[in-house]
């Protein structure tokens, strides 16, 4: 884009705008979370709809004034429900964790018992982690991954389920590379009585390609962000299943109530916007084989690491996002990152299941190739990459990683942001 108005408006703001978009073109951005959209997503989130204030919801406004915004929103609402089989879904969350609030401020009372993957083993802040509001207002518990093999143990989220009697569950993560038995959470859930929640916040773009199992037949509600692997701006849906009608007819309802006026105001509807448009993208058989390309080239990426005897936890991925254990490389996760951000790779540190690092100085680093992907980078970079990650962790210099740069941005080059 241009940002001719900014550019005469404030000189300021532009330059630092140009500066990010001259990052992004000479940067592999390899944080699994993050995506680049397209002009039209952009287009959408910078227009007019900005203005408008449209509290309550289609056909039931605080404000005049909104019959195009109900349309817009109507027409996001109806795109998320056939693209997700869903018969419901609520379009105004600001965020991924805004939407995890109204899921709990819809089903639960403060002090109720709730139960997700710890963030120690991959999974998010707002599944019950104590510094989050998630931990704080609620009794929380948590299921792990498997020390020897890195995956989910079934059999002791069961065992703890039962225990424990919570009445939420979350499935889903935010560092875990492997596929979620959605059908084995919904036999745990209905063990015990508890709702079952899938946060595909990471997958819900592999989902709709169909690379990862669809958890809407499992479920009772699904929250997702929409900049991830859905490639769309930074947004949130909040879904509710036929399986969650059968549970309980007022879901709907609910979710409605907790979103507004529970915990927010007027909705952002230059956002539902963008997120529509970004809907209307993904039911283009070219993003199914985005999808498919995206879990195509970490697996790659993952066989060409282990290769350079990178440990990767749970030994490989079936997604988009590979979790690292460095501990027999001799760097630290934030060292390694600091280093391959000079290099132009961006990832973050991260923590590996059972750590005994502190978390600012985390044993390991979690990459992803969703970005990459959507610049139409392919197998064979994916072994350029891992060349270039290797060289950076072996070395451990500064000289070594500014040489890199130079060749990560002879790639880039040949992928350009503005085509």
């Amino acid at each position: 884009m241009k940002h001719e108005n900014i550019k005469n408006q404030d000189a300021k703001v532009y330059e630092i705008i140009k500066k990010e978009e001259a990052r992004r073109e000479d940067t592999l951005e390899m944080i699994p979370s993050e995506n680049h959209t397209s002009p039209a997503v952009l287009e959408a989130l910078s227009s007019i709809l900005s203005d408008k204030y449209a509290e309550g919801y289609p056909g039931k406004r605080y404000y005049g004034g909104n019959e195009h915004i109900d349309e817009i929103e109507a027409l996001c609402q109806e795109r998320a429900k056939k693209l997700f089989g869903v018969p419901f879904v609520n379009v105004q969350g600001y965020s991924g964790s805004p939407a995890n609030m109204a899921v709990y401020f819809a089903l639960l009372n403060p002090g109720d018992k709730i139960m997700g993957m710890s963030l120690t083993a991959g999974g998010h802040l707002t599944h019950g982690w104590k510094v989050n509001f998630s931990g704080t207002y609620y009794d929380s518990v948590f299921y792990e991954v498997d020390e020897e093999t890195g995956l989910i143990d079934y059999e002791k989220v069961e065992e703890i389920a039962e225990r424990e009697k919570p009445k939420l569950i979350f499935a889903g993560a935010t560092s875990y590379s492997r596929l979620i038995d959605f059908k084995r959470f919904r036999e745990i859930a209905d063990k015990v009585g508890a709702y079952l929640c899938a946060d595909i916040s990471h997958i819900s773009g592999l989902v709709i390609s169909k690379e990862h199992p669809d958890p809407a037949p499992y479920v009772h509600i699904i929250t997702t962000t929409t900049h991830k692997t859905l490639r769309g701006p930074r947004g949130a849906l909040i879904m509710v299943t036929e399986s969650g009608l059968k549970k309980d007819e007022s879901l709907p309802e609910k979710i409605n109530r907790a979103v507004f006026p529970g915990l927010q105001g007027g909705p952002h509807e230059n956002q539902i916007a963008a997120i529509a448009v970004c809907l209307k993208e993904t039911m283009s058989p070219s993003f199914a084989e985005y999808g498919r390309k995206v879990v195509s080239n970490c697996r790659k990426l993952g066989e060409e690491l282990k290769k350079r005897d990178f440990n990767i936890v749970s030994g490989g991925t079936n997604n988009h996002l590979l979790l690292i254990d460095l501990r027999n490389k001799g760097i630290s996760g934030k060292k390694a990152q600091e280093l391959l951000e000079r290099a132009g790779i961006t990832l973050n540190k991260n923590a590996i299941p059972f750590d005994p690092n502190p978390p600012a100085e985390p044993s390991g680093i979690r990459m992803g190739t969703p970005a990459i992907t959507t610049r139409g980078m392919g197998e064979e970079e994916m072994t350029k990459i891992a060349s270039f990650i290797s060289r950076v962790i072996t070395e451990q210099s500064t000289e070594t990683a500014d040489k890199v740069r130079e060749e990560v941005k002879e790639m880039c080059n040949k992928f350009p942001m503005s085509k």
